[in-house]
């Protein structure tokens, strides 16, 4: 199945299950798991949270989707950015093949990720975004299912595409499963 980069908010996304640039403890943040949180309901999503927590970096859990449009909401670590040499890259790796295996445990069909710890975490944006494209389309040789990653700034999308081989893409309408 395909792998899009889209520019599109990941709490509107109608797919099975998307995913939260958390921290270990679960608790509510900002950036992009502010926004999460506050979409699905945060004091559902932080109550189902405080069960599963703490979870170690490069980890992923799965909560309800509450009242977002995605039935799930995949919740994983990413690594606070250093200088690249302290085991980032394979952390990162990990963020997103954990997060694939806990979307294909629950049968999911589609996956919204937003470009994790590319935030107040400090990961340079390009070497995330390569991370997560080699990572995401490694593990769709091996199984069938439709990956978004969802980038909020325009600078971050229009990144070079041609080198990374994604292609930016309409993400799907409300209503509309892919």
């Amino acid at each position: 199945m395909p792998f899009t980069i889209v520019r599109q908010d990941i709490t509107r996304m109608p797919v099975d299950a998307i995913v939260n640039a958390a921290n270990t403890g679960l608790q509510m943040g900002g950036g992009v798991c502010g926004a999460i949180f506050r979409a699905a309901g945060p004091a559902e999503l932080q109550a189902a949270c405080a069960k599963l927590a703490p979870i170690k970096t490069g980890e992923a859990v799965l909560t309800p989707g509450f009242r977002l449009p995605a039935r799930f909401i995949i919740h994983t670590a990413g690594p606070v950015y250093h200088d690249g040499q302290h085991g980032e890259a394979s952390q990162l790796s990990a963020c997103y093949r954990n997060s694939l295996l806990r979307a294909v445990e629950q049968a999911c069909e589609s996956i919204a990720f937003p470009l994790i710890s590319s935030g107040i975490y400090g990961y340079p944006k390009d070497q995330a975004l390569q991370i997560a494209t080699d990572t995401i389309k490694a593990f769709l040789q091996d199984h069938d299912l439709a990956v978004y990653l969802a980038i909020f700034d325009q600078d971050t999308l229009l990144h070079d595409r041609s080198e990374i081989g994604g292609a930016a893409q309409q993400p799907p309408k409300p209503g509309e499963k892919r």
